[in-house]
């Protein structure tokens, strides 16, 4: 089989559909015999993974190497970057956090190639073992102010000698101007590497774009590839926070209603994808107090600033509400560092998160939490205590937890325990995707007394539903794309 080039998927701006596009041509490489691998030099996220050997990287890389069915690794992803505040953020270096940068900094100092340096190992790495490597920008690939600081996008693009495919969205307007403008800022030579378009997010009759088709390539010289509609009924882990706006933020009727508290910082909240897609449950994100006081199950998701987050919950009337929906009944869980806060107190001696304090906690369960510099980041395999059945998770959390001697845990394995269960209303856990496992879904849901776990029936486990995803995302984007031509672009001379 013919060598392919390696293809970078760009964008005409953030949130047009780089990650998903790039996913499904890992899934359509993958069917064609090619043994492809993901790469993005420079991700922005707070929804990460971690690595089978205990390395951090961008969810969506993850995803995207689930769906070329390889594990997945930190050369995949070498520059992760998690943002704190509006201006700063920690950079996570091939899989270690290296400290925090504010963003001024981070895109001027001089040790930025350095970076390029670690980033460009990394992605020889890759393409010494896998081809394709399908290459994903980040943003807009026109920030010309920050060109000449550049890793992820065009200049990554040289370095690896790829074909670049640019990905619009005409679902927000503006295609042609953001295509062409797009393609038009670029230096000659990375004009030149710009081998096509897809328009994505295309909602209504495909032949009303027939002209439009047309005047995309006349005005921009380069071949439209395909138009990409919205798709329904696929559901594929999204990694970035905007999606949140897309999810219901209301409870429901006749269903458990389980709301999830949208913190400012929240992370990792595709830990609830298993949920959304469950037909007993509504799940909601939100931050009204009305809203939340409807929920039969309250989760406190993870954050990337727990102390920050705890005060805005404190503040706003949230925590109230929680400890009260509590008291009445209703059940209460924490994830990471909605874990933390459940507890009695939270420290940070040395100013983590910002300043050094102490806080006190929710008061649900017998813990207190001292942050510290050092990151746990793990995948896990452990037993699920109430029910006794073996789970699988990952930890990614800075801080250690000291739970209360008499405290029930939530996890055990041998010698390592984690988590705290008051009972089945009430428990805490830093097990990040310890909801993608049956048991324990079934286990929450139960804790409302209005399920019988024994009359459901699952087809399938979550991993074989989330690969079928693969392969009708793979269809769709197929059913809509010159493939015929995309495989011409990737191997021409």
């Amino acid at each position: 089989m013919k060598k392919l080039h390696n293809v970078m998927i760009a964008g005409t701006g953030s949130d047009v559909g780089k990650s998903i596009v790039a996913t499904a041509l890992c899934r359509i490489f993958l069917q064609d015999g090619y043994h492809p691998a993901p790469f993005k030099a420079q991700n922005m996220a707070l929804n990460s993974y971690v690595t089978p050997d205990g390395l951090e990287i961008g969810r969506a890389q993850a995803v995207q190497a689930e769906a070329c069915k390889i594990p997945c690794s930190c050369a995949m992803n070498p520059l992760l970057l998690k943002p704190n505040s509006e201006r700063s953020s920690q950079v996570v270096l091939l899989g270690k956090p290296i400290g925090n940068r504010d963003a001024c900094e981070y895109f001027t100092s001089e040790g930025r190639e350095h970076l390029r340096d670690k980033v460009n190992k990394a992605f020889k790495s890759l393409e010494n073992n896998f081809n394709p490597i399908v290459m994903e920008g980040a943003g807009s690939i026109c920030e010309l102010n920050l060109a000449d600081s550049d890793i992820v996008n065009m200049p990554m693009a040289r370095f690896a000698n790829a074909d670049v495919i640019l990905i619009c969205d005409i679902d927000r307007g503006g295609v042609f101007a953001s295509a062409y403008g797009s393609i038009m800022l670029q230096k000659p030579e990375d004009q030149r590497r710009i081998k096509g378009i897809i328009v994505n997010k295309f909602r209504g009759d495909l032949r009303l774009f027939e002209n439009g088709k047309k005047i995309l390539e006349d005005i921009c010289g380069v071949p439209v590839l395909g138009v990409v509609p919205y798709f329904n009924g696929i559901h594929i882990e999204e990694e970035d926070s905007v999606s949140l706006e897309r999810k219901m933020n209301k409870a429901g009727e006749a269903k458990i209603n389980v709301a999830v508290i949208r913190l400012k910082h929240i992370s990792n909240f595709t830990d609830f994808d298993r949920l959304e897609r469950d037909n007993r449950v509504c799940l909601y994100y939100t931050y009204e107090p009305e809203e939340l006081k409807k929920a039969d199950i309250i989760i406190l998701p993870g954050t990337k600033s727990t102390i920050a987050d705890l005060i805005d919950i404190k503040n706003s009337g949230i925590a109230e509400v929680i400890t009260s929906s509590y008291r009445n009944g209703k059940t209460v869980w924490g994830i990471c560092g909605g874990y933390q806060m459940m507890g009695e107190t939270i420290s940070d001696p040395k100013g983590i998160e910002g300043q050094k304090i102490i806080i006190s906690g929710l008061g649900l369960l017998p813990t207190s939490t001292i942050l510290h510099d050092k990151k746990q980041t793990r995948q896990v395999i452990t037993t699920f205590i109430p029910t006794g059945e073996t789970v699988e998770g990952y930890e990614i959390h800075n801080g250690k937890t000291v739970v209360d001697s008499t405290a029930t845990h939530v996890c055990a394995s041998g010698s390592k325990s984690e988590g705290v269960w008051i009972n089945e209303r009430c428990l805490g856990t830093y097990l990040h995707g310890i909801l993608d496992n049956d048991t324990v879904v079934d286990y929450l849901l139960s804790s409302t007394g209005k399920i019988d776990n024994t009359t459901i029936d699952n087809e399938m486990t979550y991993s074989e539903y989330k690969d079928r995803q693969y392969d009708m995302l793979a269809e769709h984007v197929r059913k809509h794309l010159n493939i015929e031509l995309l495989y011409k672009i990737l191997s021409d001379d």
